[in-house]
């Protein structure tokens, strides 16, 4: 009810544990706060927060033109709902290192277990998108060494993420991915990876967790989270999923309201206001407060 019942420090502390522990860690986005109150509910291990799926909700594209006020307030309005870890999307860290810096500490105020920065020029792109630059090394290492820096909870976990493999090829790749790691890193994200072999070289590289972004009409395939464990993957990510499953109902609800006048034909396919309830935890409000809140469930329609 409310909020977590678990603390922010708490949050962390247990992804960092179940990094530690070599088991998978599977962070579906959420695109609000309800949904992340269901990913937790289907039993997954963590929630991402994705700097795309932001923006869209904005209606806006994934360019960089969300601020860090925005991405905090949402990041804060999704980890409070959970007991889950929420790792977000901190695009180039808002800045220059000082402003990387902030962002840090602005996050980690937010609730959230950790964040990665990204080695992309300052207005970013879709990791998947062509087009797009990275600053030079030494850029990208001060952004991670201000971030680590910055951080005050030991267990905020700062993620080096590197979209260099889409412009100057894997080997670059490799040779960011452990400089970042120097820098201080807790863990790489090598975005647009093309094979499972790309990701197994990375984890050679490095000593700390890969991550894996699986998002839908990108650069990657669409590996399961088995193939992506044999290979040494710690974290696999499906960013844009939910919005995109949601949306395209949407789409698909508003053309049948056009086409036949009402939306009886989609009432099968809908979540019912039961089970709506149910997620929200109606019951536990009515059990916390009985002379407050004083509205009767029983006659609820399904």
């Amino acid at each position: 009810m409310l909020h977590s019942r678990l603390t922010s420090q708490s949050k962390r502390r247990a992804l960092r544990d179940r990094l530690a522990s070599g088991e998978l860690v599977r962070m579906p986005g959420a695109f609000n706060p309800l949904s992340a109150k269901l990913i937790e509910e289907k039993g997954f291990e963590g929630v991402y927060i994705s700097g795309a799926v932001l923006s869209a909700d904005l209606g806006l594209p994934d360019i960089g033109l969300t601020t860090l006020t925005e991405v905090a307030q949402r990041s804060s309005q999704i980890a409070r709902v959970t007991d889950l870890p929420a790792l977000v999307d901190a695009d180039t860290g808002f800045g220059e290192p000082m402003n990387v810096a902030r962002t840090v500490q602005v996050l980690e105020d937010a609730g959230v277990a950790g964040l990665h920065l990204e080695d992309q020029v300052n207005p970013k792109r879709c990791g998947h998108l062509d087009g797009k630059a990275v600053v030079d090394e030494a850029t990208a290492l001060k952004r991670i060494r201000a971030a680590v820096d910055a951080r005050r909870d030991p267990d905020f976990l700062v993620m080096a993420r590197t979209d260099i493999r889409g412009i100057d090829g894997m080997s670059a790749a490799v040779d960011r991915a452990k400089a970042l790691v120097d820098a201080g890193a807790d863990a790489i994200f090598p975005e647009a990876m093309a094979s499972l072999e790309e990701f197994a070289a990375i984890r050679a590289a490095v000593d700390v967790p890969v991550l894996a972004n699986m998002t839908e009409f990108g650069k990657s395939e669409l590996f399961s989270t088995q193939q992506l464990a044999d290979v040494g993957v710690n974290i696999v990510i499906f960013p844009v999923s939910l919005l995109r499953l949601a949306m395209g109902a949407a789409e698909r609800g508003l053309d049948t309201l056009v086409e036949e006048g009402s939306l009886t034909s989609r009432v099968p396919e809908m979540q019912t206001r039961a089970r709506l309830y149910e997620l929200v935890d109606y019951a536990g409000y009515s059990d916390f407060d009985a002379g407050v809140y004083t509205f009767d469930l029983r006659n609820n329609r399904s």
